[in-house]
């Protein structure tokens, strides 16, 4: 593990700001307002722990570009057909491990999503880590890219909404 990168008040205070309205976004079921977080050519992964320690490339869920989540973003709202339920983000303090010299971030976040099916009591659903790079943009912070490394192997039949 890298040692800790120090970035000021304002700088630390952007990222968890991200990462606070992320996970409030994807909690309260307004898709479209999920891509919006990336950049035009951003890159969303969702892969196992052991794949991504052992440099496997096969993820779960890839999408690298804002226009790809657009698109699944349209099928969660029109096209996919699930049991609905209610997911709940509870996410770490981002650290940030790097600034490249593109002044990129390279941050890390622990995360665990807890589902709760409209007839059943809530349970642990996915937990593990983001590995992000978050750049600066006009528009504010942005991920170009979010890897959501999860811890088991072992998943629901089926990711719907993103993690």
């Amino acid at each position: 593990m890298s040692a800790l990168v120090k970035v000021d008040f304002d700088t630390w205070q952007a990222l968890q700001q991200l990462y606070s309205d992320y996970a409030a976004a994807v909690d309260s079921g307004q898709w479209e307002l999920w891509p919006e977080f990336f950049t035009a050519d951003g890159v969303y992964k969702l892969q196992p722990r052991e794949n991504h320690e052992r440099g496997f490339p096969l993820s779960t869920l890839a999408f690298d570009s804002q226009a790809m989540l657009r698109d699944r973003v349209y099928g969660i709202q029109e096209t996919l057909f699930h049991d609905p339920y209610y997911q709940r983000h509870v996410v770490g303090a981002p650290v940030v491990r790097e600034v490249d010299v593109q002044g990129r971030w390279h941050c890390e976040a622990n995360y665990a999503v807890f589902r709760t099916k409209l007839d059943g009591a809530s349970s642990v659903f996915n937990v593990g880590r983001y590995l992000d790079i978050v750049v600066n943009t006009p528009q504010g912070f942005k991920f170009a890219q979010r890897l959501c490394i999860y811890d088991s192997e072992m998943i629901p039949n089926s990711i719907i909404y993103p993690i």
